[in-house]
């Protein structure tokens, strides 16, 4: 018997339960950006650095509790893709897709060569690539298996962290004076590094795109936004603090690698190499789950073909929308093997904020019946994106306002054009 054939019409399957989502919320989230953002958050905003990731907290409080709401309306693949074509018109929907796939094709980039940094920085591409290639496959095996393997991840990096925070509270340099606000801090570079730190902090969205693969989406979903949210909260703060009590603000902002300095002020050199171990792991883990959410708004997109629909294949033995990771993993590749995407990370950035301002706008415009959260938090959510966006680097707003004209573009040649909607 020959083997069946793709089927592009067919669900994926649901294979994860509530810690599970957790455990690639967390992957996401703490991850890189915690042994990378902190620096330049602290150069923008100097002693501001607490308030700054408060104000970050709040906007991705309100964002989470928007895409929870709305998952729970719409249990499928697809995210703010999903729940903007549904409440807003498709049109929006599409921008935020497009928003999703370009600005996180550029995070993945930018964390595969996070690995390659910390791994073998003379050779920090080529490892890149290898890592892309690996954790596709990883992908391509199956989305339990990726699951077990962000669990082993968020365990090591937790510890790491852990450790972090024990050596700077207890080696005797940690000064209270240096969390106080002083006059270095300005609303303007509070705001900037609220930006910086939010990006960090919106791993949530890969639970959102995985609604068609988690059992009892209602429910799972919104449960695990909100404990992923929490518990990366939690750990942002407490790092941050730590690491600022050891080095200060002005020390942090001039750290080429914040959590290894503090370690080594803290009189604990020999834990160095450990944090940059699990510095170069949890890039491992934000890369897999980026490519996990990228493939899954780009597998909902080519549904509806907005995107080529030879992409809406899934696999007929191991349930995942492999064409899709293929062709993500094949991009992140190029893309990790030719470029310095530090630069990206802004206009990375500039897309994550405007694909959680359309999830607020969509928010909004559910019925009390529907679950509608409470109305000042998609309002809040939607004002602190916008604000959010408009204070990071003019460069990056203008790349990001261009790439998402080129990609409205795309859109209305494809209606004007090509197919509509959900035809054959």
């Amino acid at each position: 018997m020959s083997a069946p054939s793709p089927d592009e019409g067919s669900p994926l399957r649901r294979r994860l339960g509530l810690f599970d989502a957790v455990v690639i919320g967390l992957g996401s989230m703490v991850g890189a950006g915690i042994f990378a953002a902190l620096a330049p958050a602290a150069a923008a905003a100097g002693s501001g650095l607490l308030p700054a990731l408060a104000v970050a907290a709040v906007v991705a409080y309100c964002n989470a509790t928007s895409s929870a709401r709305l998952a729970a309306r719409y249990p499928a693949s697809g995210g703010t893709y999903l729940y903007g074509r549904e409440r807003l018109g498709e049109a929006w929907g599409h921008l935020a897709g497009w928003a999703f796939v370009v600005g996180k094709t550029a995070s993945c980039a930018a964390m595969a060569l996070t690995v390659g940094a910390y791994v073998w920085p003379q050779q920090a591409h080529a490892v890149a690539v290898a890592a892309v290639v690996a954790l596709t496959a990883v992908n391509y095996a199956g989305v339990r298996k990726a699951a077990w393997f962000t669990r082993a991840i968020v365990a090591f990096v937790s510890a790491v962290l852990a450790a972090v925070v024990t050596a700077c509270l207890a080696g005797g340099t940690a000064r209270a004076v240096r969390l106080e606000l002083g006059g270095d801090a300005t609303a303007s570079g509070v705001l900037q590094a609220a930006g910086l730190l939010f990006f960090a902090f919106a791993g949530y969205a890969r639970i959102a795109t995985l609604g068609e693969e988690v059992r009892d989406p209602e429910r799972t979903v919104p449960r695990a936004i909100t404990v992923a949210l929490g518990i990366a909260l939690a750990v942002y703060a407490a790092v941050a603090a730590a690491v600022l009590a050891v080095l200060g603000p002005e020390g942090l902002a001039d750290a080429a690698a914040p959590l290894t300095d503090a370690v080594r002020a803290s009189g604990v050199p020999e834990l160095a190499p450990v944090v940059r171990a699990g510095a170069a792991v949890a890039a491992l883990g934000s890369l897999l789950a980026l490519i996990l959410g990228v493939s899954r708004t780009t597998l909902a997109m080519a549904r509806d073909r907005n995107l080529p629909h030879t992409l809406a294949a899934v696999h007929p033995r191991f349930g995942v929308p492999h064409r899709a990771e293929l062709a993500v993993g094949a991009v992140v590749a190029v893309v990790a093997a030719t470029a310095d995407v530090r630069g990206a990370i802004g206009f990375s950035s500039f897309g994550v904020l405007v694909y959680y301002a359309i999830a607020n706008a969509s928010a909004s415009t559910l019925s009390r019946g529907e679950g509608r959260p409470p109305r000042a938090v998609p309002v809040v959510g939607l004002a602190g994106c916008a604000l959010l966006a408009c204070t990071l680097p003019l460069p990056s707003v203008v790349t990001g306002a261009a790439v998402l004209a080129a990609g409205a573009a795309i859109h209305l040649l494809r209606r004007r054009f090509g197919h509509p909607r959900g035809s054959g």
